[in-house]
C-alpha cells in the first residue's frame, strides 16, 4: 500500500504563547512539524505534504527535508487539508491527515491505521476512551445531567482513508456551509463508516505551554 501523509500545520501558536506558527515552535530542540512528519514516516508512510501558513512558508521550507512537499494552506483545517492533498501524488492507495501538534504520536499507532486501511476500511481513526466523568451543564454553569462515558471515545490523528473515499467526500463537501473539525467527519458527512484503533496518550495535542513542558519530559522516551 501506497500512502501519502498530509500534515496540518497552518496554525497559530496564540494560545501556546508563542509569536510564531505553533508547528514551527521547538520541542527537545526540533520544531513540531518535524517530529510530525518523522512519526508519518517512520510508520510507513511513503509521501508527505505540509500545509503551512503563507507568510511563513520559507521558514518551514528550511526545517523540513527537500522531499517533503510544503503547501500553503487555508484560512481553516479543511481549507489546508484540501490544498495539501490537491498537492499530493494520485498513485498513492491511502491518505492519512496528521496534526502537527502531535508530535509524539508513535509510529506504530502511525502502523495501525496503515493495517486497517489495508484491511479494508475505508476510513480509520484511532481513539482513547473518556475516563473523567462528564457532564452537560446549562447557560448558568449548572449541571443538569452526566453523559455516559461507556460509548464516548476522544480523537486522535492521524486519521486514515481510502484516497478514493476521500476524494469523493470532499467532493461532495465543497461548497457546504459547515465547517468541518477533522476528516472523519467530512467522510461521515458523504455516509461513510468511520472505523477506529486504539489509539495512544503519547500522541496528546499541544494546545498550551502546560502540553508543551509535559511533551518536553517525554522527548527522552524511545519511539
Amino acid at each position: 500500500m501506497h500512502a501519502v501523509g498530509i500534515v496540518a500545520a497552518a496554525g497559530s501558536g496564540l494560545r501556546l504563547g508563542a509569536e510564531l506558527p505553533k508547528a514551527l515552535v521547538p520541542l527537545g530542540g526540533r520544531p513540531l512539524v518535524c517530529w510530525a512528519v518523522d512519526s508519518l514516516r517512520a510508520g510507513g508512510v511513503d509521501q508527505v505534504v505540509v500545509a503551512v501558513p503563507a507568510p511563513q512558508e520559507a521558514a518551514f521550507t528550511a526545517v523540513l527535508p527537500d522531499d517533503v512537499h510544503v503547501v500553503v494552506g487555508g484560512d481553516t483545517r479543511t481549507a489546508s487539508v484540501r490544498a495539501a492533498f490537491a498537492a499530493a501524488r494520485e498513485h498513492a492507495d491511502a491518505v492519512l491527515v496528521h496534526d502537527a501538534a502531535r508530535p509524539l504520536t508513535p509510529p506504530d499507532l502511525v502502523a495501525r491505521v496503515l493495517a486497517a486501511l489495508a484491511g479494508g476500511a475505508r476510513a480509520v481513526v484511532p481513539v482513547l476512551p473518556v475516563v473523567d466523568t462528564t457532564v452537560q451543564v446549562d447557560a448558568d454553569g449548572v449541571v443538569t445531567a452526566d453523559v455516559p462515558r461507556a460509548p464516548l471515545r476522544r480523537v486522535q490523528t492521524p486519521q486514515g482513508f481510502d484516497r478514493a473515499t476521500l476524494v469523493a467526500a470532499y467532493a461532495a463537501a465543497q461548497g457546504a456551509a459547515a465547517e468541518f473539525t477533522d476528516d472523519a467527519s467530512v467522510v461521515r458527512a458523504a455516509g461513510v463508516a468511520v472505523h477506529t484503533v486504539p489509539g495512544d496518550e503519547r500522541a496528546a495535542k499541544i494546545t498550551v505551554a502546560h502540553d508543551l513542558r509535559m511533551a518536553e519530559l517525554q522527548t527522552g522516551v524511545p519511539r
